[in-house]
């Protein structure tokens, strides 16, 4: 049976999208993390050339393997899917775990997902106190499935690879989510490409940075035999011929050239969002750092009311409590050029000011 609220009232599928839907389409996003401006020209125009040969069932290996090529791994160890989220039901279904644990705050579709198969999920809370550092003594010694973020939506947060890493023990699946980890310049802490850590499941995202959350593409990077496993959980052809085509162009040279230069100026547009953020500090306004994905995670008091003015004054921002961890007084606010995050924080200043009132 689908639960979409767990039994503390969080809402797991509630996503960013919902916050611009309907009279929010009026609104400037700051609630979903997918680039601004995406997808470029010239993806938009490879992927319409794909569309005459829609008659033919879709046929992925020309993909699989330029994915294998970019992590440098064998096809045998790559699977690809339509979109992440895809993946995380396909973990859900297909692998026979007793005890899984899901490291939190983080996206909740793999809980959600781990719950719909029938799963009991038990829950590592990462403190704001600590920072939301990752913390392995934390996580239960017999615990078969462990799911964690790098970086962690909607913290920010990027983990070192070592402490991910000492997560995994033989017997145990380690999922790792590194659907934002494209928008890291360097991609540094990634653990996608690596053999050597037992266990280890790596989920990609390639609708976050090309802007293709329509299309549903991403993948997985796993042992051979839990690839199998999952593939056999997947329907026939899941993953539309557009969808592949994009996806080996995303990891051609010119794709991963693009996205590291994405990456670098993502990462200077969010220091001047969190520079702006931390001026409210006497406002009691906390920002979570150091911030490493294309969004920021801020604590506000009345942030309730904050987020209903930004909504009345053109804005729309992602509420934190619907995330395990967080509460009402948390806000996500993903990161824009500097013309829109100028905008947004005189539009910031103002809802501080009359949710004070």
């Amino acid at each position: 049976m689908r639960t979409d609220r767990d039994t503390d009232g969080h809402d797991l599928r509630h996503h960013g999208d919902a916050e611009v839907r309907d009279d929010g389409a009026r609104l400037v996003d700051l609630a979903v993390n997918v680039r601004a401006g995406t997808p470029p020209a010239w993806l938009r125009e490879h992927i319409a050339g794909s569309l005459g040969g829609l008659a033919t069932y879709p046929d992925g290996r020309a993909a699989r393997a330029a994915v294998a090529a970019r992590h440098g791994v064998p096809v045998e160890r790559v699977l690809l899917t339509a979109g992440a989220a895809e993946a995380f039901v396909l973990l859900a279904r297909a692998l026979k775990v007793r005890r899984p644990v899901v490291v939190h705050p983080q996206f909740t579709e793999p809980e959600a997902a781990l719950r719909d198969a029938g799963h009991r999920v038990d829950r590592v809370l990462l403190r704001a106190a600590d920072n939301f550092r990752l913390d392995a003594s934390l996580v239960p010694d017999d615990a078969d499935l462990v799911v964690v973020g790098n970086p962690t939506n909607p913290t920010s947060i990027l983990h070192p690879a070592a402490a991910v890493a000492r997560l995994a023990r033989p017997g145990r699946t380690l999922v790792v989510d590194e659907a934002f980890m494209d928008a890291v310049p360097g991609e540094r802490e990634a653990l996608a490409g690596r053999t050597d850590v037992p266990g280890l499941v790596v989920l990609r995202s390639l609708t976050k940075t090309w802007g293709l959350a329509g299309l549903r593409i991403g993948y997985v990077l796993a042992a051979p035999e839990t690839i199998v496993e999952l593939e056999r959980a997947q329907p026939l052809w899941p993953v539309s011929t557009p969808a592949l085509a994009a996806a080996e162009v995303c990891v051609s040279g010119r794709g991963l050239a693009e996205a590291e230069e994405a990456a670098r100026r993502i990462a200077a547009d969010r220091a001047h969002l969190v520079a702006g953020l931390a001026e409210f500090g006497s406002d009691g306004v906390e920002v979570v750092t150091p911030a490493e994905g294309p969004f920021v995670l801020v604590r506000a008091p009345r942030a309730v009311a904050v987020r209903g003015h930004l909504r009345g004054l053109g804005y729309a921002v992602r509420r934190g409590d619907t995330f395990p961890g967080l509460g009402e007084e948390w806000l996500r606010v993903a990161v824009r050029d500097r013309v829109t995050v100028n905008g947004f924080l005189q539009a910031f200043d103002r809802a501080v000011t009359l949710a004070g009132r």
